[in-house]
């Protein structure tokens, strides 16, 4: 894994595709491109899209000082406060139709969650206080409306006014539970960014809290993450989720980094070692790593999807980072040769997955509401950044 070949992804194609392919003249981006590289016009606009896309070029921008980039984020950032903002009751359209008017109203905290991650990336690049603000104001709305001062934790979604919701889930492949660790895992992510600009003294309180409910609550006993569950905790599934677990391990990392506690980050670090090494159950010997598993029933999703492959690159540099054991490098150099051979599109972008019978995914979505810049964008920004401290 070669600094050259992870800024040639990044900046010869990944950001460029978003920027040349994806932007729409009406306004903002356009809400997806099928699978065979045609853009969708009428698709609905996501605000995971949007809030991924502003935090994916304001992060180019601040590492990499291209005022392009800065460019598409303000853009980004427009969208979020002028299109997606709710002005009349708080928080965060679900969606907007193709002209940009609200088209799905709810109020879905992980999608709020993103909008923070991406302000407050937007505010440690820029200053821009107009834009802190907005975050500020997000963080307030998950804590009134999303926070269970009984069970702890956080809920899935409200309608648009705050009330309750019967249908809580992110997709059609979700349990309809209360509580998910995938919520919980994105509030994280963006109150640490939050954290980062704005040293609030509740909101340090609030991120302490759900690390220890990862703690505590969500990590099982052989490391795994649980993804499902009920008001008072209880579990709801038993299926293996091989990306969010590695994920977690260095998301989780970073938010003890920056809270600056050190007992808590040595504490945290130890977690972090056995959720990483329980994820590279996942990983194959070509170097990928499988979608998810379930132990009860046995059902196995050999898939190997765009985000969990960006996600294993940087869990197994973080854990490298944290315990200077080459066989961590090694499987990130291992998986980002699998990245280059099965998972960049030869057209631009990434699919969607590579199938289990090692043939790419063209049905899915190459960009689109959960198909965006930010996973793999990431990574490459993570692992430069990695290597730039390293120089």
């Amino acid at each position: 894994m070669d600094r050259k070949s992870i800024l040639a992804e990044l900046e010869g194609d990944i950001l460029p595709f978003w920027m040349q392919r994806m932007t729409d003249p009406k306004g903002g981006f356009y809400g997806r491109m099928d699978g065979d590289g045609g853009i969708v016009p009428k698709a609905e606009k996501g605000a995971i899209l949007n809030s991924r896309i502003l935090w994916t070029f304001t992060a180019a921008y601040r590492v990499l000082n291209n005022k392009e980039y800065l460019d598409t984020a303000t853009r980004a950032y427009h969208e979020i406060r002028d299109r997606f903002t709710d002005k009349e009751y708080g928080g965060l359209f679900w969606s907007l139709d193709s002209e940009g008017r609200p088209k799905d109203t709810k109020k879905q905290f992980y999608a709020i969650a993103f909008a923070i991650y991406g302000l407050a990336e937007y505010f440690r690049a820029t200053g821009d206080t107009e834009a802190l603000e907005l975050a500020k104001s997000f963080y307030h709305s998950i804590e009134e409306h999303s926070y269970d001062p009984v069970g702890d934790g956080y809920i899935e979604a409200c309608t648009r006014e705050w009330d309750v919701i019967e249908d809580m889930r992110l997709s059609d492949k979700d349990q309809n539970d209360s509580k998910t660790m995938n919520t919980h895992l994105h509030i994280l992510e963006g109150y640490t960014n939050l954290y980062r600009v704005w040293k609030d003294a509740g909101l340090k309180e609030k991120l302490e809290s759900l690390i220890n409910i990862f703690i505590d609550k969500i990590i099982r006993s052989d490391g795994h993450l649980g993804l499902f569950f009920g008001d008072d905790w209880t579990p709801h599934s038993t299926a293996i989720s091989y990306g969010h677990d590695i994920e977690a391990s260095w998301l989780l990392d970073e938010a003890a980094e920056v809270l600056g506690d050190k007992e808590l980050a040595a504490k945290v670090k130890s977690v972090c070692a056995k959720v990483a090494a329980a994820a590279m159950g996942g990983f194959t010997p070509d170097g990928g790593m499988i979608y998810e598993y379930d132990p009860a029933t046995g059902h196995r999703d050999s898939d190997r999807h765009w985000w969990v492959q960006a996600e294993t690159v940087v869990g197994c540099v973080n854990q490298y980072q944290k315990t200077s054991d080459e066989k961590w490098l090694e499987s990130a150099d291992a998986e980002w040769s699998f990245i280059r051979r099965h998972i960049i599109c030869p057209d631009g972008e990434w699919y969607w997955s590579l199938r289990a019978d090692s043939t790419p995914n063209t049905t899915d979505d190459r960009a689109g509401f959960w198909k965006c810049p930010y996973h793999n964008g990431r990574m490459c920004l993570e692992v430069l950044s990695w290597m730039i401290g390293k120089a």
